[in-house]
């Protein structure tokens, strides 16, 4: 006859490791670099002006009749340019 007292107990354990490799520092590193890259983007397309940067005046001697009227369409351009 069996013996109910012969019962086995099996146990299962799983055991995982993970190990961190210190990405923090990595990921400062990365941050640092799109802050530079980004105020260097700012200062290049905002055309690394300190003030000032309006103010032109060019000088062209001899033209004669070439620039006849130039003035005068230049300033309908400008003009022209404005109101679109």
């Amino acid at each position: 006859m069996a013996h109910a007292d012969n019962t086995t107990d099996r146990t299962h354990t799983t055991t995982t490791t993970t190990t961190n490799s210190g990405n923090t520092g990595m990921g400062f590193v990365i941050g640092a670099l799109v802050v530079v890259v980004g105020i260097m983007a700012y200062f290049m397309l905002a055309g690394g002006q300190a003030g000032g940067g309006d103010d032109l005046n060019i000088t062209i001697e001899g033209a004669g009749a070439a620039v006849e009227g130039a003035a005068e369409a230049v300033e309908g351009a400008a003009a022209s340019a404005e109101g679109n």
